[in-house]
Parts: C-alpha cells; structure tokens; sequence
C-alpha cells in the first residue's frame, strides 16, 4: 500500500470493499486504510459507524449516499486536492456494485484525482464462487425491475445465453422473480439461490427454476434477509462442448442408445441438454423410432 514516510495515506480516494455480513471478512488492508484516511465517505455513516467502531478507528465520515452522490462528489474532490485521503464505503459490499460510488468515482477520475481500488467482500463473487456453474463466464445484472412485465422482458433475454446471469433481490420480491425465472426461461433451468451469504443464517441450494418455489416455501425463513440469485447458461449453449465430443454417430442412432436405457419423455430431456435440438422434436422421433409411446409415458 502507498503511504507518506510518516505512516499516512497518499492523498486519493480509496475505494473500500467492506463485509457483506462477517465483520471479520474486513481485510488487514481495507482496515488501515479506513483507519489512517483523512475521511470516510459512507453510503449510511450509522452503519459505517458500527465497523468502525469495530476496528478502533475514529476517522470522521460524511454521507455519500444516491441521493447526494454528486454533492459529496465535490467535498471530496475538494479535500483530495488539498492532499487528504478519502475512503469511500458502502453498507455492505464492493461501492459502485449496485450500490452508490460509480459517480464518486467518475468525478474523481475526470478531477485526475488518484483513485486506487482496496478489493474484498462482494455478494456477486461470494455466490459464484459456491455455484459450481458449468458456464466459463457470469453477467451481473444486479436488481431487476419491479415492474411484473418489465422485469418478465428483462429475464425473457437470456433464454439462450452462453453465459451465467447473477442477480440480486430482496425477500419482498423472491417468490415472484422465481417464479418469473421458471416461466420465462423453463422449469428446467439450473439455478443457485444465496440466502444471508456470509451472516448467520447462510443458506445456499442449487436446484431446477421449476423447483425454486417449493423450496422457497419448505421454510417460511427462507423468505427472509437479501438474495443472490445465479442462472447458469441455457443447457444448449453449457454444454455444447461436451456434445461435440460425446455425440459422434447419426442422430437417429444416438436416439436408439438412450431409449435403451431411457423412456422417451426422459430421452428427449436428455438429448436436448446434449444437442440443443428442440426437445418436442427429439421427443416426436423418439416416439417414432419406440414404434409408439409405452403406457404411462407421457410427455410431462
């Protein structure tokens, strides 16, 4: 870390990651830093406080919330100029990551004021880390519409996507954004959802989007506290490396391989993860090639 010979920070703003809800994930780093700045700009100063407090240190703060990001801007644009170190902090989190700092931060830059990054907690990275996703690379989309219709579009668009989507949402909202998630992109989209990540009550399932709403009401408390949401790739596009490897032969023959094994209806959910083909018609030439639909075999 850059500091002054006499222990102090170089003038800048320091962009502070601070915990998501275990107090004891603040960095050795994050810790000095808010400690030996000349000021700590928060998102909410009685929150900020707290942590503080819990770190022993004294360092005066100012708010720096969304409803006066441009006005704090300019004080510490000010005091950054004049030499001071600002460390600018949200509730909980990395600033800037659906959360105030994103303008704070542009300001300082178009100011050519120092600003240096002190990385740590983040819930979109904390829930990625435990999703075991089988997509190479994650969108974060932080909160999604309140509007029903609005946020139904905004989830329609990743239908086919090559990536992972990752979300937050709060316990007011939960049932209906799984249940949107379910509609829009199928039952059968692998999700993980992230209840409380790091705090007391940490909860995390990977399960089908169609199986999301009984899980939600298994427990009235997984009804409670903050949500990170992730929505691996659409099955086609996850797995279409492992097709191009695994399915070498007609498909007619690759057909026949699973109904040996399988019922059609369980064939057809398989060959379409493998292949990305439509399921109903893989289902259809299924039926063809059994001669016809064995008894209780229908398509669910």
């Amino acid at each position: 870390m850059n500091e002054k010979p006499s222990g102090r920070l170089e003038a800048g703003l320091y962009v502070v990651a601070t915990p998501i809800g275990h107090l004891s994930d603040l960095s050795r780093r994050a810790a000095d830093v808010l400690r030996q700045a000349d000021l700590v700009a928060a998102e909410d100063t009685r929150t900020s406080r707290v942590l503080l407090d819990s770190i022993g240190a004294s360092t005066p703060m100012i708010a720096a919330h969304e409803h006066n990001e441009q006005e704090a801007a300019q004080e510490i644009i000010a005091r950054a100029t004049a030499g001071e170190a600002i460390a600018l902090v949200s509730d909980a989190g990395t600033p800037g990551i659906s959360d105030p700092g994103a303008r704070i931060v542009r300001a300082a830059r178009a100011a050519a004021i120092t600003v240096r990054a002190v990385p740590g907690p983040s819930a979109a990275a904390a829930m990625v880390s435990i999703a075991g996703l089988r997509a190479e690379a994650f969108r974060f989309v932080g909160f999604l519409p309140t509007r029903a219709q609005a946020r139904a579009r905004k989830i329609a668009a990743w239908r086919d996507a090559d990536e992972a989507i990752v979300l937050y949402e709060s316990p007011h909202r939960i049932d209906a954004t799984l249940a949107a998630i379910a509609s829009e992109l199928g039952e059968e989209r692998e999700i993980v959802i992230g209840r409380e990540l790091t705090k007391r009550f940490e909860e995390s399932a990977a399960m089908r989007a169609g199986d999301a709403a009984a899980w939600l009401a298994a427990d009235p408390n997984r009804s409670r506290g903050e949500f990170v949401i992730a929505i691996d790739a659409a099955p086609a596009r996850a797995t279409a490396p492992e097709a191009a490897v695994r399915i070498e032969m007609p498909l007619d023959d690759f057909l026949a391989k699973l109904l040996e094994h399988l019922p059609p209806s369980r064939a057809s959910r398989l060959a379409q993860s493998l292949t990305g083909r439509p399921r109903r018609a893989l289902y259809e030439r299924l039926l063809e090639l059994a001669g016809a639909a064995s008894p209780g075999d229908d398509e669910t």
